[in-house]
């Protein structure tokens, strides 16, 4: 990507130079043991130290459910999921937006447990195939575990980072995520890969946590918001930037005031509301059928 097609260098919308790789390896290493602590302490049954919130979970599967049911699954996506999948984690329902249809490769970026793509499993049929991704390898055991659980013969689980994804190039309808792009320390790359596995006429449908006004450096430099999907979040004019960037067209980012309800409870002790709120992404990869361009 050229430098004239993403927003000022000091901002988080344009790729980092080589100089601060150490650093973005250190941010995801951190993210990943946040995460695989939250794997492993929801395997234990125990409290993960983490404060239930899209990076947090809980021993106790109702409030996991209560947690889902606000932020868009019903009851009836509950019950189609292997018990254990769903972990309370995510933003939003990106399912919602994703209009999958039967026979569809699916993808989901940041799979934890497995629950989005056990719903979305159920919508592509046998002849479909859906394929969940995560850099944290406890979380990958739990996925496909729960998949065996669930004898769930068209959704497997492989181990890579977003920024890099273990699939071959145009290979992909759609693809999903909940709650975790906003986790990455190179978001551009995020999206050029994303476009590079998508079909032509491919698409996305996303919903994470954006930033509606710039954050304080005190949030930004937080691990545990960091961690907790707020500090990382980009703002909305850059985050389309990026996306129209990789090569996306028909770009839409439609934040969820709605969602200031249980964002406030993921940090009660900042004014996070403030700052960020769920949001629904979507793009489309230009060039199958009956598309425009």
């Amino acid at each position: 990507m050229s430098q004239s097609s993403c927003c000022e260098p000091t901002s988080n919308c344009c790729p980092p130079d080589d100089a601060s790789h150490a650093s973005q390896d250190a941010h995801r290493q951190s993210v990943r043991d946040a995460y695989g602590q939250v794997a492993r302490a929801e395997n234990n049954n125990e409290a993960s130290g983490i404060e239930s919130s899209c990076c947090g979970v809980s021993d106790d599967a109702a409030i996991n459910t209560l947690i889902s049911t606000r932020i868009g699954y019903s009851e009836e996506d509950l019950a189609k999921a292997p018990s254990g999948a769903d972990m309370g984690l995510g933003c939003g329902n990106p399912r919602a937006i994703a209009s999958l249809k039967t026979g569809e490769t699916v993808v989901d970026l940041g799979a934890g447990g497995g629950f989005d793509c056990f719903l979305a499993a159920h919508e592509v049929g046998e002849s479909g195939h859906v394929i969940g991704i995560d850099m944290t390898s406890d979380m990958l055991s739990k996925a496909r575990n729960n998949a065996e659980k669930g004898q769930f013969s068209n959704v497997e689980f492989r181990l890579g980072e977003i920024e890099h994804l273990p699939l071959a190039d145009e290979t992909v309808d759609v693809i999903i995520s909940n709650c975790v792009i906003n986790l990455s320390p190179n978001k551009p790359q995020v999206f050029s890969d994303a476009f590079r596995v998508l079909k032509p006429g491919g698409r996305l449908a996303i919903s994470d946590v954006v930033a509606t006004v710039e954050l304080p450096e005190a949030m930004r430099n937080d691990p545990a918001l960091i961690a907790g999907c707020m500090g990382n979040a980009s703002l909305i004019d850059e985050l389309e930037v990026m996306i129209k960037a990789a090569g996306f067209t028909d770009v839409r980012i439609e934040p969820k005031d709605e969602s200031r309800e249980f964002i406030r409870d993921w940090a009660p002790d900042h004014n996070v509301t403030d700052y960020v709120v769920s949001a629904s992404i979507e793009g489309i990869k230009p060039g199958g059928s009956g598309s425009c361009c």
